[in-house]
């Protein structure tokens, strides 16, 4: 039975997405989990994997065209298997709400006969999920239908199919002694704060066969120019996201907030000796601490102790905000976006390098759902990873400012006591909307930082 491929719900605020580029066309053949075709938001592009293997027998929806969530995109089947012609009643309606592009759906190409060998019975198999929770299905030869999901509509996420992975008996060989894993390496845990050591330091254990190396820690992203997009005399069109990146910007700068920008010099030496001693230790739980993280843990307490900068602008006064999350820039070939870490103020140092890992990683892998990217108080743009020194970015608004963080560079300074020293230093700039804080609140903000 031909298995539908339907538009997912992007997010918990959005309510329909455009087909970007379809990946696979008709008479092509997929494999389960194998991307499909990308969507595109007003903020993120991901992609829709198959939850089927199988060939594409329809496409119903043409590229550019916008269609509410739970429309029916694509019929997936076997060879020869006969699907309707036509969009179901609710496909119609859906694309009678279709945003500019083509008029009309991409139309059913006849399915081309394909030599293949007599397909396996098809098993059932509608369960949606994510491109991430497909990578990790997929590493581990995972069924997803064989996990109990607890995701909207019994979607499975990756909280599910960690817990699944958590509590999959190991191999008859490759039996080890239980171990129970601190909170903070639960999967799921959100990596709340980390108790002393001592109190889950685990006795001494017998060796036991290892039969794979621990997880290693993702390699630090090499930034390097962004390919060059055409050549001169060329017209380049204007992508969803550079369109979007230039009105946002116009707005906050010219027609929102009155920028101004301030700028202190850190001296990092304890933060380098810190991520010097623990970095190897991290790196055995499989994950890189960046000095990201750092930021993001000062900045958050900063945040916490200096409520009127975690604020938004209204006309009816100025809303202090409940939460802390910190958006932080990731610089993409085609642009910038802003993922956000939700609660950063309730994470130890272990669990904000692991958000910023996973964040960073999947924006660059355009696997970000609209939910990674709303909800900010307050961003912070580490420039400094291409040799900048200091900058004055613009606020992203609604919010109040945006953190800088320049290039970390060892320099000569003059110390406390007027002796002569080497220490890795670095510029903070801090740019805030005048209309909530002046320049005395806005530089205690940036003092409490360093």
């Amino acid at each position: 039975m031909a298995t539908k491929v339907i538009m997912p719900q992007m997010g918990e605020s959005v309510v329909e997405g455009t087909v970007g580029k379809w990946l696979k066309q008709v008479g092509e053949v997929i494999q389960e989990y194998e991307p499909l075709v990308e969507v595109e938001t007003d903020k993120v592009t991901s992609e829709v994997t198959s939850s089927v293997s199988g060939t594409v027998l329809r496409i119903y929806v043409g590229e550019g065209l916008t269609v509410p969530a739970g429309a029916v995109l694509a019929m997936i089947g076997q060879p020869g298997e006969v699907v309707p012609d036509a969009p179901q009643a609710e496909m119609v309606a859906a694309l009678g709400h279709a945003a500019m592009g083509s008029s009309a759906p991409v139309p059913p190409a006849p399915l081309p006969p394909i030599p293949v060998s007599p397909p396996a019975p098809a098993r059932a198999n509608t369960t949606h999920v994510t491109p991430v929770v497909a990578r990790i299905a997929a590493e581990h030869r995972i069924d997803v239908n064989q996990i109990t999901g607890t995701g909207h509509g019994g979607r499975v996420t990756k909280k599910d199919i960690m817990d699944y992975l958590e509590k999959r008996p190991a191999a008859p060989s490759a039996a080890q002694p239980e171990k129970s894993l601190p909170p903070w390496e639960q999967p799921g845990s959100g990596d709340l704060f980390k108790p002393t050591d001592d109190l889950y330091r685990q006795p001494a254990l017998a060796p036991a066969p290892v039969t794979t190396p621990p997880t290693a820690a993702p390699a630090d992203h090499v930034h390097k120019a962004p390919p060059a997009p055409g050549q001169p005399g060329d017209l380049i069109p204007l992508s969803t996201m550079r369109r979007r990146i230039a009105e946002h910007m116009v707005r906050s700068k010219l027609q929102t907030a009155p920028h101004v920008t301030t700028v202190f010099e850190t001296d990092m030496s304890a933060v380098v000796a810190h991520r010097e001693a623990n970095k190897a230790e991290f790196g055995k739980r499989g994950i890189n601490l960046t000095f990201t993280a750092y930021f993001m843990a000062a900045t958050a307490e900063a945040l916490r102790r200096h409520p009127l900068v975690n604020s938004q602008w209204t006309d009816a006064g100025i809303l202090l905000l409940r939460e802390i999350n910190i958006g932080m820039a990731v610089a993409l070939d085609e642009g910038l976006i802003v993922p956000v870490i939700k609660h950063t103020d309730e994470l130890s140092l272990p669990g904000l390098a692991r958000q910023v890992n996973d964040l960073a990683q999947r924006a660059r892998a355009g696997s970000l759902k609209p939910d990674d990217v709303s909800g900010g108080t307050f961003t912070i743009t580490n420039h400094g990873v291409a040799g900048s020194l200091f900058a004055t970015p613009i606020i992203n608004q609604p919010q109040t400012g945006i953190l800088g963080i320049g290039a970390i560079k060892k320099r000569v300074v003059v110390l406390e006591n007027d002796a002569i020293g080497i220490r890795p230093m670095v510029y903070l700039s801090f740019t805030f909307d005048h209309r909530l804080l002046d320049g005395a609140s806005a530089d205690w903000f940036v003092a409490e930082i360093v």
